[in-house]
């Protein structure tokens, strides 16, 4: 499925020749996130990637670093996470050197004006307001806080406005030149095109890039004894919860046992809290569960949307789901997830953009990287037991963290986690 090579200066590059489609994805993983930075230097890791579109010495404008790539009908964009910060770039094959020089430019070479800068510190800002104003972006926000209290995963990747307001262009110099290292990152790429000309394209890209030990990141500590809550009120129409458990990190043999209670607790219409939530008791338009993985910790979150009224009632049935996942699991329903399971993975890796993030993903933070057939083997080796067994692991009360944005009060939000 995919070929590896790791360069002289610690790089490595990641393959996978798909010759049925038309395009090519380039995909650059750092090893960078808002779990990596002091609470005072919040959102740095999101502010560089927003800079990095901004212009460099041959490409000096933002409009000429986009148009460059959509002027051949690509796409190109970035996203930063908890964990690692990825840029891409999806063209028509023959342009596959074109994508593999701007990543490698705005990568390399950008700018960091301080007009810049200071322009897109108010976009951060008001991209920071708009998180703000919707319940649901803050609700996931708060469950986060609630699993990992003052802990870098609690944080929004975003910063807060006042630590965006403080940084300064020598704050993320300084990130740069300590993060965006060459075997702190990984490129991947997928599509049709082979590893020889891959290696030789990228290998003059990225040859100058420096190595050095990368800062490691704060362990997480999983000192929960008692269940906690946070309530932010706000007069809305709904009252929006997050209910989580805390989970398992990435490397956990149980990891994949874990994504199929999920699937079976409150991944798509047939789940078990779509059908009972909103199917027979219609108590919410939104309702759903996920799991996320992150190397040393993990979480399983539930967020639905109810009338304020119905929360009480709301709580209670969704908790009886969650403990219902202590009983006895029907073969047919596990069999039904690990065929959801499967399919959707099938599914992806026809998109080249989906399996190089696939396989940049992996290499980057877990150092190896399973094909499809090694995770549908894995998938099929759980059985009811395993479901069993991780369930009993993680559904316990003393565990659960509830957030809650809406019109409610603090007494009652209380109470709803102390009767569950």
């Amino acid at each position: 499925m995919y070929e590896k090579t790791t360069l002289d200066n610690g790089l490595r590059i990641v393959s996978s020749a798909m010759p049925h489609t038309r395009s090519v994805c380039v995909a650059a993983f750092v090893g960078t996130g808002s779990r990596y930075e002091a609470e005072d230097k919040g959102g740095i890791s999101h502010f560089i990637e927003h800079l990095c579109f901004k212009g460099t010495e041959i490409r000096p404008t933002s409009k000429e670093v986009c148009e460059t790539i959509e002027g051949v009908g690509g796409i190109i964009n970035a996203g930063t996470d908890k964990e690692l910060t990825i840029y891409w770039c999806k063209v028509a094959r023959p342009h596959f050197r074109l994508a593999v020089d701007v990543l490698s430019d705005i990568l390399s070479n950008s700018r960091f004006d301080p007009q810049d800068i200071e322009r897109e510190r108010q976009v951060i800002i008001e991209e920071i307001n708009m998180s703000l104003d919707s319940p649901q972006q803050r609700v996931d926000m708060l469950i986060d806080s609630l699993v990992w209290p003052g802990h870098p995963l609690g944080r929004d990747v975003a910063g807060t406005k006042t630590s965006v307001s403080a940084l300064t262009r020598e704050d993320m110099f300084d990130h740069v030149n300590n993060h965006y290292l060459a075997d702190n990152t990984v490129v991947a790429v997928a599509g049709d095109v082979q590893h020889s000309e891959v290696l030789d394209t990228l290998g003059q890209a990225f040859a100058g890039w420096q190595t050095k030990t990368p800062p490691v990141f704060i362990p997480a500590r999983d000192e929960q004894t008692e269940p906690r809550h946070q309530l932010e009120y706000r007069d809305t129409e709904q009252a929006h919860l997050c209910l989580a458990l805390p989970g398992l990190p990435l490397g956990h043999p149980d990891r994949f046992a874990l994504d199929l209670l999920n699937v079976i607790l409150g991944e798509g219409m047939s789940s078990r809290l779509f059908v009972e939530i909103r199917e027979k008791r219609g108590l919410a338009y939104a309702i759903q569960s996920y799991v996320n993985h992150h190397l040393d910790s993990g979480c399983l979150t539930i967020y639905a949307g109810v009338d304020p009224t119905q929360l009480p009632v709301a709580c209670s049935a969704i908790l009886e789901e969650l403990t219902g996942l202590l009983g006895d699991m029907p073969e047919a329903e596990l069999h039904k997830a690990k065929e959801l399971s499967k399919g959707r993975l099938m599914l992806r890796m026809e998109d080249t953009r989906s399996v190089a993030g696939w396989m940049g993903g992996q290499e980057l933070l877990e150092g190896r990287i399973l094909t499809v057939d090694d995770v549908v083997s894995l998938l099929d080796d759980i059985g009811p037991g395993d479901l069993l067994r991780v369930a009993r692991g993680l559904v316990v009360p003393s565990r659960l963290n509830l957030a809650v944005v809406g019109p409610v009060g603090e007494e009652d939000v209380a109470k709803l986690l102390v009767k569950g």
